[in-house]
C-alpha cells in the first residue's frame, strides 16, 4: 500500500451493559478477523452507559495500563494496528470518560472526554488531558469523544494541530451529530470517523448511523441505525493534508484571528 494510503474502519457494535470481558470478547475478534490500519469503536464500548452513580461506575472502570488491554495491545504490536475504543477510566481516585488509543507498537494513550453530556457531568470527572495528535504509522489522529462534536473549537483545535483523521467514539443520543460532522470535516479538511453504539439502555435510545466522512465532506459510509456493522475503506491521506480551496484560499492560511472573540 502506498504510504500516503491508509485503511480506516468503524465497528458500530451493541454494548452489553456492565459486562466488559463479553464486550471486550467481541473487539478482539473484530481486531483480529478485519485487515485495517485503523479501526474505531464505540464510546464506553467496556462498560456499557447507564450507571446510577459513580460508586456503581467504579466497579466498572479500569486503569490505562490495567491488563484487560494486554491482548489489544500485543494484538496491534503485532499487526501493526491501531484500535481507538471508549472506556469508562479511572485515575488517582477520580473516573473519567474516556478514550484510549492502541498504536501499532501496542503503546496507549488516553484522552478524556472535555464536554460532558447531561448526566454524565455528575458521574464523571472534566477531561484535563486537552486536544492532542499522535502520529501512528504516518496517520497524525486525534481523538474526540461523543458530545464534544457540538463545540467546533474540539474538531478545529485538532485540525490545527495537524490531524489527518478525527477518531470519534460515541453513544449518541441525540439526532443532530451525524450531519454535523460533515461539517466538521469539510470546515477542516479531515477525516472524521464517527463511531456509534445500538440498542438502549434505561431511558437512553443509541442512533447508529455510525459513519466516515472526507475532507470534502462526503459521507464514504454511513451504517443503519438498527443493526452492527464493520466498515473498513481505503483512503488517501494527502487529501486531509491539503487545506486550499483553491489557488488563493487555503482555510488556516485565511483566518483572521485579530476578528475571533477566542
Amino acid at each position: 500500500m502506498n504510504k500516503c494510503q491508509s485503511k480506516i474502519g468503524y465497528a458500530q457494535i451493541d454494548i452489553a451493559f456492565k459486562k466488559p470481558e463479553k464486550n471486550l470478547e467481541k473487539i478482539l475478534k473484530i481486531v483480529k478477523k478485519y485487515d485495517f490500519d485503523l479501526i474505531v469503536f464505540p464510546e464506553l464500548a467496556l462498560s456499557g452507559y447507564d450507571f446510577k452513580n459513580k460508586k456503581e461506575l467504579l466497579n466498572f472502570s479500569f486503569e490505562r495500563e490495567d491488563k484487560i488491554f494486554d491482548e489489544i495491545s500485543n494484538i496491534c504490536k503485532t499487526s501493526s494496528k491501531i484500535v481507538v475504543f471508549g472506556f469508562s477510566e479511572k485515575s488517582d481516585g477520580k473516573i473519567f470518560n474516556s478514550s484510549l488509543l492502541i498504536d501499532e507498537n501496542g503503546k496507549r494513550y488516553v484522552y478524556r472526554k472535555t464536554h460532558l453530556f447531561y448526566r454524565e457531568t455528575i458521574l464523571f470527572e472534566k477531561g484535563d488531558t486537552g486536544f492532542f495528535v499522535k502520529d501512528c504509522k504516518g496517520i497524525k489522529i486525534g481523538m474526540m469523544i461523543c458530545f464534544d462534536w457540538i463545540f467546533p473549537e474540539s474538531s478545529r483545535s485538532l485540525a490545527l494541530k495537524g490531524c489527518d483523521i478525527i477518531a470519534h467514539p460515541s453513544n449518541l443520543v441525540l439526532p443532530y451529530c451525524q450531519d454535523a460532522m460533515i461539517t466538521r470535516s469539510l470546515e477542516n479538511r479531515v477525516y472524521s470517523i464517527t463511531s456509534n453504539r445500538l440498542g438502549g439502555e434505561g431511558t437512553y435510545h443509541f442512533t447508529g448511523k455510525s459513519q466516515i466522512v472526507s475532507p470534502q465532506g462526503i459521507v464514504l459510509n454511513r451504517a443503519s441505525a438498527h443493526s452492527e456493522k464493520i466498515y473498513i475503506v481505503e483512503i488517501a491521506l494527502n487529501l486531509s493534508r491539503n487545506k486550499k480551496i483553491n489557488r488563493y484560499n487555503d482555510i488556516f492560511k485565511c483566518r483572521r484571528k485579530d476578528f475571533y472573540e477566542c
